[in-house]
């Protein structure tokens, strides 16, 4: 036969170089997926619930993530589509948050983290507070909401006028006497002063005035508390008397339920529980309608609770601090009297504040052994920052009317001013100046 005929039906031999290819109507059998193809046509994985029985996801973005991952774990090599004609090069598997992380695609989603915000951890400003007294149950500072700062040092008590810096004397109590408390009004015009001899001293803050003077405690009023008109006085006669400064008896009430010291006392936003501490260890939560009894005792604490305060945020929710033998901070549901949690400081608490802007964080101050503040985040209690520089026990600590700024005062005769709680863009309106404490008293 000729070698025409024979070159015609002679196998085909196939080209090392060149590719391997179909009719372009026609797909590779070869290089096709049939799993892939099946899934393409039939399947599509809508939710997770039709594979794999799991409840399907609250949100939309996750569940389109899921299926994505689910998807590349299933066909790490799936080209897209459902007839493959040619041979193309694979392609990675889709780089989603879930491949990073190498997570299994039945594992829960896990919150992602949120950036820390710059807590500064030096103070703006430090006062010297000579006499200062070193005593865990006093309180001897308040910030009103017209921007002035009391302190009481020894016998007397100073008024430091943020906004100016001018500093003017309110009262000096006599040799035989000293002060044991300074609280100012809600409104912030009157401060009522507690004294050694167990009066509760009224003044006009903005005038430097007295008023008139509370009598009925049998010793020194450690601690003081507002609501609206009434002024709440705890003593070391272990009695909480609720004065009405607008009566001519002012008398309305007394709260008896300590066996010693109030060294704690402070009233709820809305004004219907008083919350005190004393040195019996015992926390306390009272009906403002109910003298006769407690409406709940806490006595998980092994030492004196001082450290008081109210949830501006939510109701209900107290938290409490203890001395040196308890060192826990706890919270408190007062509407259920459940405990909600207690967190173990490792140091004696002497004050804690709720922030007014940042609503998941408190601030405490403590004594032995660090004598610092801590910033710390609400419930999970992680420590966000510590402050440093009292070398002793930060007694007691207030804050500026707009939320920003904690003072704190501590047996090191010092007054430290920190910008805490500083608002995103936005400047304070609290300006703290260069001033005297006093006449022999620089700013350092």
């Amino acid at each position: 036969p000729s070698s025409k005929f024979i070159t015609m039906f002679s196998p085909v031999r196939p080209n090392p170089k060149r590719p391997e290819c179909s009719d372009r109507f026609i797909p590779n059998r070869a290089h096709l997926d049939i799993d892939w193809s099946e899934y393409m046509l039939k399947d599509n994985l809508s939710t997770p619930t039709k594979r794999t029985g799991m409840a399907s996801m609250e949100c939309p973005a996750i569940q389109d993530e899921y299926n994505s991952t689910l998807v590349d774990s299933l066909f790490p090599e799936h080209r897209g589509k459902v007839f493959t004609y040619s041979q193309t090069p694979l392609t990675s598997p889709s780089r989603s948050y879930f491949s990073q992380k190498e997570l299994d695609v039945l594992t829960p989603i896990r919150k992602r983290k949120t950036k820390r915000r710059n807590i500064p951890k030096v103070p703006e400003k430090i006062l010297d507070a000579p006499d200062f007294v070193d005593d865990y149950y006093l309180n001897l500072l308040d910030w009103s909401s017209d921007n002035l700062l009391a302190v009481a040092l020894g016998r007397t008590v100073y008024i430091w006028n943020a906004d100016s810096g001018d500093i003017s004397v309110l009262v000096t109590l006599g040799e035989d006497d000293y002060v044991c408390s300074v609280s100012w009004a809600n409104a912030g015009q009157y401060i009522s002063v507690g004294t050694f001899k167990g009066d509760v001293l009224l003044y006009d803050g903005h005038q430097g005035k007295l008023v008139r003077t509370l009598k009925g405690h049998g010793n020194r009023v450690s601690s003081l508390a507002w609501n609206g008109q009434i002024v709440s006085s705890g003593s070391r006669d272990s009695t909480i008397i609720n004065f009405d400064v607008g009566e001519q008896m002012p008398v309305v009430s007394v709260f008896e339920g300590h066996e010693q010291e109030v060294c704690g006392l402070k009233w709820n936003p809305e004004g219907t529980q008083l919350a005190s501490g004393g040195n019996d260890n015992l926390l306390l939560v009272w009906d403002h309608n109910n003298s006769e009894r407690p409406r709940f005792q806490f006595n998980d604490h092994q030492a004196a609770v001082k450290a008081i305060e109210w949830c501006p945020h939510q109701p209900n929710l107290l938290v409490s601090g203890g001395g040196t033998a308890d060192r826990h901070i706890r919270f408190w549901n007062t509407s259920t009297g459940a405990c909600l949690g207690a967190h173990d400081t490792k140091s004696q608490v002497c004050s804690i504040l709720w922030s007014k802007s940042h609503k998941d964080e408190i601030i405490s101050s403590h004594g032995f052994s660090q004598n610092q503040l801590i910033v710390w985040e609400y419930p999970t209690m992680t420590k966000l920052t510590e402050l440093s520089g009292h070398t002793q026990r930060v007694l007691q600590m207030a804050m500026s009317p707009e939320g920003e700024t904690v003072v704190s005062v501590a047996a090191d005769e010092t007054l430290r001013f920190w910008k805490v709680f500083e608002k995103q863009n936005n400047h304070s309106n609290t300006k703290v100046k260069n001033s005297r404490l006093l006449g022999n008293c620089f700013i350092r």
